[in-house]
């Protein structure tokens, strides 16, 4: 277990549950709270710390709960509050956290404060929302488009006017500007760290403060995130939030840094800004706009991939800190992405859990993970339940186009469901399980693995990734080969008089030598003596 000093969460390794799909208790075909409860045990033995439990919150479920109805309630489906109680109990009982996700850059449209914005412009909650006339012709009030498909307006007959929408129609914005809106929020905050919750992960927190002109896009830029993220008074938003609530709590915050780039990191996160404490980013994350349903983008190189990696640890510093990751809520399968689960499923699980959890911040696993889950594979668009495949298919008209299969290959590539897919609990391999919790317990003996500087030794290779770990008193050396095919890695110089000794890999152990031959997805992890 970490040290509980006041950085504790830089040692921590975070488990993100998808309630929905996680682990059904009462054979219902729905995930739900019980069925995390029952698999407490597990999550102990394999070593995490900190469970981030996506939305469980009351909710029609457009957005798979992320449009919420009721943040002070529980979902059904999952279970009651009574369920709810429990399962925070057992957690802390193991030496578990656990944190929330916080959706407060939108609601649902069945919230009640929507239900009653829309009643009349003179509402009580019409400013918790944002509302614009229409254009003279009717047209909405400006050109910016949603992340789901589609303008991001949408016209209310009722009070003839539009609503910002960055997601989902049924997904509107909750208007920050709005003092009396902010205060609502950090009541339900403390409603939940009242409760016993230990924070919380905060949902596209950086798309909080919107443009104030509500400008049209450039030509050319449509769907350009400076429009919507890191507007002038986010960090205003963001530091009341932690004078008004964060501050008065031991509680981990997680931010999802979407629209942030490296260079504006440290505004959330330095140690002296008062706001989060990690942030997480999306440069690596699959692309996902509409178009991409038709001509997905090329997947990274691996020196593409490090040099992400690379330009993060450079930005923060010793300043900030972040939240690594390879796979979550919103992107397919780790292993479909950068592994191979036809033939090297334990050796390619087992290589990209050593780099996600020997590289520098704190790892979110993404539940199934550590099982060596991939992506299904669909054979009908009918089967995907995704709203924003959803949302593009019509968008896009790909039906009408004929254009199904094309669309369908894209979404057996990217499409959010994969993630979203229940976990095959009964056929699930045990040695990719051992081989996470193994490596989990080497991190947690290491201060180098841990809170050490990261020192890539080949950022162009496409092949191999090598890096060493280093702090005062240790050295580790991290040699993967990313392909299916033998590599041969050179050490360099100043390394070759090292000492060394084996401490973990996917293969039989093997000495260091000044060439090291790699097979298919081979991982080695070595400690180095002077």
């Amino acid at each position: 277990m970490f040290s509980m000093n006041s950085n504790w969460w830089k040692e921590a390794i975070i488990y993100q549950i998808y309630p929905r799909s996680f682990n059904d208790s009462n054979a219902d075909g729905v995930g739900d709270l019980r069925g995390i409860i029952n698999r407490l045990d597990y999550l102990q033995n394999l070593g995490v710390d900190v469970l981030w439990l996506s939305p469980c919150f009351a909710s029609p479920n457009v957005d798979n709960g992320y449009d919420i109805a009721d943040y002070e309630a529980i979902m059904p489906d999952f279970g009651t509050m009574t369920d709810f109680d429990e399962l925070l109990a057992g957690a802390h009982e193991r030496g578990m956290k656990l944190i929330l996700d916080l959706v407060v850059n939108h609601s649902s449209d069945q919230h009640r404060w929507f239900q009653e914005a829309r009643k009349s412009k003179d509402n009580p909650y019409r400013d918790y929302y944002i509302w614009k006339p229409a254009n003279a012709d009717g047209s909405p009030p400006n050109n910016w488009i949603s992340f789901f498909s589609g303008p991001a307006w949408t016209f209310d007959a009722q009070t003839d006017a539009y609503y910002l929408h960055l997601f989902a129609k049924q997904q509107p914005d909750l208007n920050w500007e709005n003092p009396a809106l902010r205060q609502e929020i950090y009541k339900m905050m403390r409603f939940w760290l009242n409760k016993g919750v230990d924070g919380f992960r905060m949902d596209v927190i950086a798309l909080l403060s919107k443009e104030p002109t509500f400008a049209d896009y450039p030509e050319g830029q449509f769907g350009n995130l400076a429009y919507y993220a890191n507007g002038p008074r986010i960090h205003e938003f963001l530091q009341e939030m932690h004078q008004e609530v964060l501050q008065h709590y031991n509680c981990l915050t997680v931010g999802e840094g979407f629209g942030v780039a490296a260079h504006q990191a440290n505004l959330y996160v330095g140690q002296d800004r008062r706001e989060l404490q990690m942030i997480y980013h999306f440069d690596h994350a699959v692309p996902r706009d509409e178009f991409r349903f038709l001509d997905p983008a090329p997947e990274f190189t691996l020196a593409e991939l490090k040099g992400i990696f690379a330009q993060w640890n450079a930005a923060l510093g010793n300043d900030g800190w972040q939240n690594i990751y390879f796979g979550n809520h919103d992107n397919p399968r780790v292993l479909s992405r950068f592994g191979n689960a036809a033939q090297y499923r334990y050796e390619s699980a087992a290589m990209l859990a050593t780099i996600l959890l020997t590289q520098r911040g704190t790892p979110s696993l993404y539940q199934g993970d550590e099982l060596g889950v991939a992506n299904r594979h669909f054979t009908q668009v009918a089967q995907l339940d995704d709203v924003q495949v959803k949302n593009a298919y019509q968008n896009l008209k790909v039906a009408e186009q004929g254009l199904d299969e094309q669309f369908l290959a894209a979404c057996n590539r990217i499409a959010r469901d994969h993630a979203r897919a229940p976990l095959p609990w009964q056929d699930a391999p045990n040695a990719i399980y051992d081989y996470y919790r193994q490596l989990i317990q080497l991190r947690k003996t290491s201060n180098a693995l841990t809170l050490g500087h990261c020192v890539d030794l080949d950022l162009n290779n496409n092949e191999v990734w090598a890096y060493t770990r280093q702090s005062e008193s240790e050295q580790w050396l991290v040699v993967c080969n990313f392909t299916a095919q033998r590599q041969v890695f050179e050490l360099p110089p100043h390394l070759h008089t090292e000492k060394s000794v084996w401490r973990m890999g996917n293969y039989a152990p093997v000495g260091l030598r000044p060439t090291i031959g790699l097979k298919p997805y081979e991982a080695l992890v070595y400690q180095l003596f002077g």
